[in-house]
């Protein structure tokens, strides 16, 4: 199999100027976890992620080492609308794994295990034309399994 034979066309997509309030109503409103940041032009300059949006509420390892004891863990809940404040560009991975549609679907599974990513645009002379997840590729290796039995 190939990327392109399971890969979803109809991509959700955010801006670098996308309000992460705005991306963040997208994903809940979708159930989905992350999305491509695309340039005017469809080209791919970033990924966004729910990880990425409450990663933004913790401190970092030395903020944590200056505090005195347990870390106030209600603060942190408080910080998510300073987080739902910024765009898309303050929060998103800007090195991104993507897909060939060409290429094989293991190949581009086993980059979303290295990288430790749960799905990975497809990209086609620069441009984004799909975006698969590890559950797409469990879903359609499980049907084509089916197939054979």
């Amino acid at each position: 199999m190939k990327v392109k034979d399971i890969m979803n066309k109809s991509v959700k997509t955010a801006n670098p100027n996308t309000p992460v309030r705005d991306l963040v109503e997208v994903m809940c409103f979708n159930k989905i976890s992350g999305m491509p940041v695309v340039d005017d032009n469809n080209n791919v300059v970033g990924v966004i992620s729910e990880k990425d949006v409450l990663r933004k509420m913790f401190p970092d390892i030395s903020e944590v080492a200056r505090e005195e004891g347990v870390p106030d863990f209600e603060k942190m809940e408080k910080g998510y609308s300073d987080a739902l404040s910024l765009k898309a560009s303050d929060l998103m991975s800007k090195l991104v794994a993507s897909a060939s549609p060409e290429m094989p679907l293991m190949k581009a599974v086993s980059i979303m295990c290295v990288q430790k990513i749960r799905r990975i645009p497809v990209v086609e002379a620069g441009k984004l034309v799909g975006i698969i997840s590890l559950g797409d590729v469990h879903k359609a290796i499980f049907a084509n399994s089916l197939k054979g039995a």
